[in-house]
């Protein structure tokens, strides 16, 4: 992977293919390697951007605290570092926080919004607790709490669960602890959803147990902008789970 330091901060990334600049952010508690299956389908039509986010994969662990948006502004200096002035966003799960911060962050060097198994409001109260008491464990017990438990409700498919936990195995215990924190004091993106002006694509899996789908299609409600692709019998990894379907809808992005 190439490397470089982005608001501060090294950051791991990969780049291949030509065409409109596509940056493809990952989920928690993941890193750059979920996007392996959509990659040779993209590459003929996007020049893709693919990072590592602090704290995971290759990229620099910051020992302490931060929010969604200092990730996001990780995102918006690499693009500079790049000098590629405006690109699509996309991001799986928390990454689709974080590209929603980017839109919040710098809209102009937004051209494009994706989410993929994610959704664009705040926590409830019960979310956020939940949040800050699972960080605590993980810094107690270390990232097997997450690898022992948490593929079977990213995917149903066995074999994907096996790839998933190797991944989460890889990640340091401060990167996946303190981006839990963020996720939970993340704002919400309705307004801005609703006052874009932008193309936006979200995906979702009709089988996802961590975000259901109910809450991509409450987001539909809220802009007509907003082209919803559900994906009947995925979960919370269409990346992987389907990924020929999810190249296509992300097309729209071009």
């Amino acid at each position: 992977m190439l490397k470089t330091r982005s608001n501060g901060i090294e950051i791991a990334y990969e780049r291949l293919g030509l065409g409109t600049p596509l940056v493809l952010i990952h989920g928690h508690p993941l890193d750059h390697s979920i996007w392996d299956p959509l990659l040779p389908l993209l590459e003929n039509d996007f020049d893709l951007i693919v990072p590592d986010l602090r704290g995971f994969g290759q990229s620099e662990t910051i020992r302490s605290r931060y929010r969604l948006v200092d990730m996001a502004a990780d995102i918006i200096a690499l693009l500079d570092h790049l000098e590629i002035q405006q690109a699509a966003i996309v991001g799986h799960s928390m990454g689709g926080y974080i590209s929603l911060a980017c839109a919040a962050v710098s809209p102009s060097h937004i051209r494009g919004l994706g989410l993929i198994a994610s959704h664009i409001f705040a926590d409830p109260p019960e979310r956020k607790s939940s949040r800050y008491e699972t960080a605590s464990e993980i810094e107690k017990k270390g990232v097997n709490l997450l690898a022992d438990t948490f593929p079977a409700k990213l995917t149903a498919d066995s074999s994907l669960q096996t790839i998933l936990r190797e991944i989460i195995l890889r990640q340091s215990v401060p990167g996946v602890a303190e981006s839990l924190r963020a996720m939970a004091e993340r704002d919400d993106s309705a307004s801005l959803v609703q006052n874009a002006r932008f193309p936006m694509v979200f995906i979702h899996g009709t089988n996802d147990v961590i975000i259901p789908i109910e809450l991509a299609r409450e987001a539909k409600l809220l802009a007509d902008r907003i082209h919803l692709v559900e994906l009947v019998n995925a979960g919370h990894m269409p990346i992987m789970e389907e990924p020929q379907r999810t190249a296509e809808a992300l097309m729209m992005l071009k």
